[in-house]
């Protein structure tokens, strides 16, 4: 199947559901940063290493790039994932069709909302380290997240294949 075919599948209970509880953390972050923006200190961490410190400062103002790249990079992800017929696919044929492409648009759902969710708390944890009410994102910041993302992509890759 060269030219994949064009299917309005609706979005699944599941979608809808992480799309707005996404939509509800995120919002609730930007209100939180308004609330205490008079309270930051001119410099808020801008910048951390491996292990989750701080190894760069910089200005308050850094902190709207983080709601503002998982605004753009969830826009960009909802563009792609109302085109499952641009994805790529192993094994897509007529009888698996609808199936890979839910399967693979879900992916992508869930990629774009734990990313934002991770946007939302590093400007959380950022904001609690320049409050003085935390010194790091904590060593363990990394590999969880990565495990989110890696066991994430393996359930729909272990999914695609059955």
């Amino acid at each position: 199947m060269n030219n994949k075919p064009i299917l309005d599948i609706p979005k699944t209970l599941f979608e809808k559901w992480l799309d707005r509880l996404t939509a509800i953390v995120y919002i609730a972050g930007i209100l939180y940063t308004i609330v205490i923006w008079s309270q930051l200190p001119d410099q808020v961490p801008a910048h951390y290493n491996a292990a989750g410190d701080v190894n760069r400062w910089g200005s308050k103002w850094e902190l709207i790039l983080l709601p503002a790249i998982a605004a753009v990079l969830a826009v960009f992800m909802s563009f792609l994932e109302k085109h499952p017929e641009w994805h790529n696919y192993m094994k897509l044929n007529e009888s698996n069709i609808e199936f890979q492409y839910k399967n693979s648009r879900m992916l992508l759902n869930v990629l774009k909302n734990e990313s934002v969710l991770l946007f939302v708390f590093i400007t959380y944890r950022t904001e609690q380290v320049a409050l003085g009410n935390t010194d790091s994102l904590g060593i363990a910041f990394i590999p969880i997240y990565l495990g989110i993302i890696f066991v994430s992509m393996a359930f729909f890759i272990i999914r695609s294949l059955k």
